[in-house]
């Protein structure tokens, strides 16, 4: 498990809206970064959008903890800047530019700055002022294509996939860029010689690395792959399958072995010979072996289902929802929902609660 404070004494200025950008800086903190948050006199749009717990919304609450909030002008925001290590934005170039905001101008006064720019479509190419958000480059990313049932409209993820891809995807890169900087010998805000980066975080980007696997198989010449519900082209049996008492339930056992010890399970032990092998179990095999096992299952509940192939070593899991999740003595043993709501140093701040603190803090004022 990484240490919580593994980042202490990092300084990373948020100087972002939204989601993805600001819980990439979120994350930081969550490592011990000591994170201070720019926020216009009315607060960050985030605090107004979306479900709540109480008085606040739940976007804020994950995307404002471990941070310090101020209330600054341009000027002390770019003076900030300069004494962080780590400033993280989500503007365009040109509205950067207008704001005297970008990398070069802040490079010039911290050799040192790791600058983490966050957009839909990049720093770069023909589409780099567009605007865009997480739901946008799930669809322009192919995520939402290739989800949902056959017969079915492209569907986007219930859950802020997007958003949540990008910050993980940026908190690697600044992670690795912090590195290679003290690696150098450049640590320590302005000191030093020049060890800062620039990275550029382009959300549809870590789509694409999610559909690596069919991007790669795909030849480009062929039409490309097409929803498929469930199942995983060439991997038999791979669904989720609805059990006699109505629970549901999702197995993946695609290679030769795990497909030789289903077909125990299930009493086919016998048609070895026509799904044995991986070579055999495509198109309409594929179906068939996939409703056969989705026959046995529907026959007996869950509990059941689950002792039968767990016994026979075979990956299956309840397709859980949140309350089964939170009950689950296993997630409850690791405190694994903790983990996600987030390492909580500090709580989410209020609107420039301390301005005052930081100044003095990071400026001497």
């Amino acid at each position: 498990m990484v240490a919580t404070h593994a980042l202490s004494g990092v300084r990373v200025l948020d100087l972002a809206t939204l989601f993805p950008a600001p819980l990439l800086a979120a994350m930081l903190g969550d490592l011990g970064a000591d994170v201070v948050k720019v926020e216009p006199p009315e607060g960050d749009p985030l605090r107004r959008v979306g479900p709540a717990r109480g008085s606040t919304p739940v976007a804020w609450t994950l995307a404002g903890r471990n941070k310090r909030s101020v209330v600054v002008d341009d000027v002390l925001a770019f003076a900030l800047a300069a004494a962080a290590d780590v400033v993280v934005v989500n503007e365009s170039g040109s509205r950067l530019a207008r704001r005297g905001w970008t990398y070069d101008a802040l490079r010039d006064r911290n050799p040192n700055i790791v600058f983490v720019s966050v957009t839909a479509f990049g720093a770069t190419g023909p589409y780099a002022e567009r605007p865009g958000n997480g739901s946008v480059v799930e669809a322009f990313g192919g995520f939402a294509h290739l989800n949902g049932e056959p017969e079915g409209s492209p569907t986007l993820p219930s859950v802020a996939l997007g958003d949540t891809l990008t910050a993980i995807a940026g908190l690697n890169q600044v992670l690795a860029a912090l590195y290679e900087r003290d690696a150098r010998g450049a640590v320590g805000g302005a000191a030093g010689g020049a060890g800062g980066a620039f990275i550029d975080v382009a959300m549809y980007e870590p789509i694409l690395a999610l559909l690596a696997s069919p991007i790669v198989a795909w030849d480009g010449a062929t039409s490309p792959p097409e929803r498929s519900g469930s199942r995983i082209a060439g991997a038999a049996p791979r669904n989720v399958y609805r059990c006699a008492d109505g629970g549901w339930i999702a197995l993946s056992g695609p290679t030769d072995a795990q497909v030789a010890r289903v077909l125990v399970v299930i009493g086919m032990s016998a048609a070895t010979d026509r799904w044995g092998r991986a070579s055999q179990r495509v198109d309409v095999e594929a179906d068939a072996l996939d409703a056969a096992v989705a026959a046995w299952i529907g026959a007996r509940p869950r509990a059941a289902v689950l002792d039968a192939f767990l016994s026979a070593r075979i990956p299956v899991a309840p397709a859980n929802d949140l309350a089964d999740l939170a009950a689950d003595p296993h997630v409850r043993a690791r405190g694994s929902l903790d983990a996600v709501r987030g390492v909580q140093h500090r709580r989410a701040p209020e609107i420039g609660e301390h301005t005052a603190e930081v100044l003095a803090d990071w400026l001497g004022r």
